[in-house]
This record gives structure tokens, C-alpha cells and sequence, in this order.
């Protein structure tokens, strides 16, 4: 027995190596080798993930997908989009149909340790809440009692409605839709109450009526909504680099480092952190990525930082005028912060 033990440990040793070795080369060289990064996405919600005017999708979570093609095959226009519900989002990464989620997908415990998959990183803190038609008089979302109520199947928004139901001793008539589109649509013709999703696409959603004035988003925040990028579980390569390239995008918002400066900045700054950030010193780590020198330059540069992102798609001075809140810079009294480059 004395023997075998030994020899068992270095089997099981090897086989350890083997698996590790394998999970630590696939995505990024699937990626590599295809040309181009499969990105899942929703099937339409503006500001987020949405075909503008000429057919090209824009939005949030699909600079996202720039950023991380930007970092691995040094062109943001390199991707492919597949738009996902909220049925066929996770299932289609656990296939290997896509390589990333970027989907306003809610970071929770069950969805964490049951589903396979790797949640990197926050990057946008939301709470879910209701909206309903001026005309019907309710103040509150602890008024609709009896209430019929949309929401989208398969999403945490239809379990938190169920929640707060139960929670407050009141009924309600689910009204479950397949997506955010199809749910907005049904509760235009009516067919609900009440519309419940988070307060990002309710203000979405009455930006983009008619008559925004003729609803009413209740004040009630219903549950903790932190969305979350998602990749596969056991690829701890590719989940670093996604991981990483949102902490570059925050960093460089906190360094005061832009798309239009940051070459500027890597030749001339004397920050330590941001030198090494941007390949004008060696960081440490770098190579386990499988990454050049040149990637943080490329994603800022192609993308920008946190704060272009959020401005061009969602903030002040667009349609939707979504202030910053929990989303502003950990300095500025919010949640946005990026772990240390060094």
C-alpha cells in the first residue's frame, strides 16, 4: 500500500495538470482560430443591446464584446452576435455556442454554483421594479393587489415579483413572456397591470412611449440587481481575461486615461500602476492571459473607458438620461472599482 499511494498521488497529480492544461487553452484559442468572438446578448433592449437605425447593434453590453475582441484579436469589430432569451441564454454557453454572455445577466447564488458557469465581474449595479399606467392610480407597487403583471420567463425578475408578492400578503396574475420585447409589447395592448423589470429597462421603456407621462415607474426597488459578464466554468484563462479587460475599462475612467489620451498617457505617464497597465512597463501576470503588450491600449483606445461607455449608450444627453447612481466611481460615492494592476 505504501507504494501504490505514492504512485496514485502522481496519477491523480498528472491528471490534474492535463485538465488544467486543457481548460487553460480553450476559449481564447477557439477565439483565436475562428477569427472572431461569438457574443450572446438579448434580443433587443436599447442603451444595452440594440440594432440602431442602420441594422448594427449597439449598446452597454455589446461594448463589452468590443472591448474583449479588442483585447484577444486586437479589432473591437471582430464578433459575431447571437441573440439570446432568457430561456436559451445560459444553455447556449454551457453548449460552447457562444464564448460570452453579455446579457443583463443577474449575478445570484443559485445561478452561480448550479449552472457551471463563471460570473467575472459586476458592471452595472440595478434593482428591479414596476411601471404602470398613470390612469390607474396607484402609488405604490404595494397597491396592486390583485394585479395582473408581465414579466419575462426564465429571468430573476419573475421570481423577485413572485417574491414581493408573497412577502407582502398580496395576490397578483403572472403574465410570463418569452423577452423584455415581447413583455413591453404585451403591456401596451394592455394584457397587464403592471410591467416588472429592472429600473435600467423601465426607464428604457418609458423613454421609448409616446406619451412617457402617461406612465409612472412606482418608487418600491424590489431586489439587488448586479449584471454580471458570464463565461464558462473550468476556462480560468478566458474568465481572467474577461474579468481583467472590465477592470482596464474601470481603471482607466478612475486614472483619468480616455480613448482619445491614452497613448499619450502609456508614453508619458509616470504613475507606476498606470504604466504598467498600459504596456510601458512590465506587468506581472501578463503572459498567463496570453495577452500582448498592446491590449489595454487597444481596448481603451476602441472602446474607451467605463465612463465613454456608459455616456455614449445610457447617460445624460441621450434618450434614455440614466444617471450614474450606484454606477458612478467607488471616489465619487458608488460601486464601480477595479482591482489593483499590479
Amino acid at each position: 500500500m505504501k507504494t501504490i499511494i505514492p504512485i496514485l498521488a502522481a496519477v491523480l497529480a498528472a491528471g490534474t495538470i492535463v485538465v488544467s492544461a486543457t481548460a487553460q487553452g480553450g476559449t481564447l484559442d477557439d477565439v483565436r482560430k475562428r477569427g472572431y468572438l461569438q457574443c450572446g446578448t438579448s434580443t433587443g433592449l436599447a442603451g444595452f443591446s440594440a440594432p440602431d437605425d442602420k441594422g448594427v447593434w449597439r449598446g452597454i453590453d455589446i461594448d463589452w464584446c468590443h472591448a474583449l475582441a479588442a483585447a484577444v484579436l486586437g479589432d473591437r469589430d471582430k464578433i459575431k452576435i447571437k441573440n439570446l432569451t432568457g430561456k436559451t441564454n445560459y444553455t447556449s454557453l454551457r453548449s460552447g455556442a457562444i464564448d460570452i454572455l453579455s446579457r443583463t445577466a443577474t449575478w445570484t447564488f443559485s445561478r452561480d454554483t448550479d449552472l457551471q458557469l463563471t460570473f467575472v465581474g459586476t458592471y452595472f449595479y440595478d434593482g428591479q421594479g414596476f411601471i404602470v399606467p398613470a390612469d390607474l392610480g396607484v402609488k405604490s407597487a404595494k397597491e396592486l393587489d390583485g394585479a395582473s403583471v408581465c414579466a419575462t420567463t426564465g429571468s430573476t425578475s419573475e421570481l423577485n415579483v413572485a417574491d414581493f408578492f408573497r412577502a407582502n400578503n398580496i395576490s397578483y396574475e403572472p403574465v410570463p413572456m418569452e423577452s423584455y420585447t415581447e413583455a413591453r409589447a404585451a403591456y401596451l395592448a394592455k394584457r397587464c397591470d403592471a410591467f416588472s423589470t429592472d429600473g435600467s429597462g423601465l426607464a428604457v421603456m418609458r423613454a421609448s412611449m409616446n406619451d412617457p407621462s402617461a406612465h409612472v415607474i412606482l418608487p418600491e426597488v424590489i431586489s439587488k440587481e448586479p449584471l454580471s459578464l458570464v463565461v464558462r466554468q473550468g476556462d480560468d484563462q478566458w474568465a481572467d481575461i474577461a474579468r481583467w479587460t472590465l477592470n482596464l475599462v474601470i481603471a482607466a475612467e478612475e486614472m483619468g486615461i480616455t480613448s482619445r489620451n491614452v497613448r499619450e498617457m502609456r508614453d508619458k505617464a509616470t504613475n507606476p500602476e498606470i504604466r504598467r497597465m498600459l504596456g510601458a512597463d512590465r506587468l506581472q501576470g501578463l503572459e498567463s492571459l496570453g495577452l500582448g503588450t498592446d491590449w489595454a491600449v487597444n481596448v481603451i483606445e476602441q472602446v474607451g473607458n467605463y465612463g465613454e461607455i456608459y455616456a455614449r449608450n445610457i447617460g445624460p444627453g441621450t434618450p434614455l438620461n440614466i444617471e450614474r447612481g450606484l454606477n458612478r466611481q467607488w471616489k465619487d460615492g458608488g460601486l464601480i472599482y477595479s482591482r489593483p494592476f499590479r
